[in-house]
């Protein structure tokens, strides 16, 4: 019995990580999650974690791969510079986010910017969510500026949606 309860506390625990942002079942958006938040992922019912930064960044948790991996979950690495994010990390991303079909993922970067954007962009793009209503996720955290701004409109253009937060 006590087992039992340590297992669902265990899982109904708030993941450790600033900014973090449940947007559905299958997707969360967060900051840098501590190691100890990593290794209890599966417990939580994760399948995947995406991480937006590159691994060399200051926070950067190492061997985040290995503990991810050791769960049995599916890990990868899109090293996006904060000051130049491009139209191939969105597709990269894309990419990867069909490829985990419905496992439940968890988007992260440093502090959850990143993840926001691209997860907003993936949302409203790939999967016909409205706009307005995506972008909610992102506001929680930041404005988006500079390269990310030039970014979303960008992709949003490209994809033919009619919306400007700015």
């Amino acid at each position: 019995m006590v087992a039992i309860c340590a297992s669902v506390q265990a899982a109904e625990a708030p993941l450790q990580a600033p900014n973090v942002v449940p947007i559905s079942a299958d997707l969360v958006t967060s900051g840098q999650p501590t190691a100890e938040a990593l290794a209890r992922l599966s417990e939580q019912g994760f399948g995947a974690v995406i991480y937006l930064a590159p691994p060399t960044v200051s926070d950067a948790v190492p061997a985040e791969a290995d503990i991810v991996r050791s769960q049995g979950m599916e890990f990868v690495n899109i090293p996006i510079p904060f000051n130049n994010p491009m139209q191939a990390d969105f597709q990269a991303f894309v990419t990867a986010m069909d490829r985990l079909g419905s496992r439940k993922v968890l988007v992260h970067c440093q502090v959850n910017m990143r993840a926001s954007s691209m997860a907003f962009l993936y949302r409203v793009i790939v999967r016909g969510a409205k706009p307005e209503l995506a972008y909610e996720s992102v506001a929680k955290v930041w404005s988006p500026q500079g390269p990310w701004k030039d970014l979303l409109v960008a992709e949003l253009r490209r994809a033919g949606v009619a919306f400007d937060p700015y």
